[in-house]
């Protein structure tokens, strides 16, 4: 006797990725231990050498979850809406809390400060504005920036000699200066995406 064959499942629904997946585990990590990088940097009035050296160790490698954990989700399809809009805010709240405590203890100017965390919070606000229009890659203008970023707070973070100082702050000047530039580039990116959808509907 002939089997009929299996039934076909292509009209059946896509089932949607578990959130309780590796990415977004490395997500809540870095937001749970972000408390923990703010009480090593502000320890003892920020004066205590080992504690800044372990708030940038912990920085670097937080920073490094972020920049595996939403390469992680799309090449295991894994990605949630959990994720995307859990990992900006944590990749915000790290970088924010170095960026406060760090002018909290008059290492850095407040103006640069809240210049950046302009920046950071409004593409995260234009992302979540446009997302049902589609995703705006991140520039490679963007990932240079990031980079510039870290290595300007860790050498904030570090306890460096007198004759590194300048070398901290060309390197914040640099990361300062991308800052801006990428994010009136994603503001026009932004823009098109939304009117290009608006004149496809």
């Amino acid at each position: 006797m002939i089997k009929p064959p299996p039934p076909d499942h292509v009209g059946d629904p896509v089932q949607a990725p578990s959130r309780l997946n590796l990415p977004n585990a490395l997500t809540v990590l870095r937001l749970l231990l972000v408390p923990v990088f703010a009480w090593l940097l502000l320890r003892d009035g920020g004066d205590d050498p080992a504690s800044r050296i372990w708030s940038a160790v912990v920085f670097l490698a937080l920073s490094f979850t972020d920049l595996i954990d939403g390469e992680i989700a799309r090449r295991r399809g894994q990605v949630t809406s959990f994720g995307k809009i859990a990992d900006p805010i944590a990749d915000k709240a790290l970088t924010g809390t170095a960026l406060v405590g760090l002018s909290y203890l008059g290492e850095l100017p407040w103006w640069v400060t809240l210049v950046i965390l302009a920046r950071e919070i409004g593409v995260t606000i234009l992302r979540f504005w446009v997302i049902r229009h589609g995703v705006i890659p991140a520039s490679r203008g963007g990932k240079v920036k990031t980079a510039f970023q870290m290595a300007a707070i860790v050498g904030y973070l570090l306890p460096v000699p007198d004759w590194l100082l300048p070398v901290r702050v060309a390197l914040m000047a640099i990361a300062l200066v991308l800052t801006i530039a990428t994010g009136v580039d994603y503001v026009v990116r932004a823009l098109r995406l939304r009117a290009g959808a608006k004149a496809a509907a």
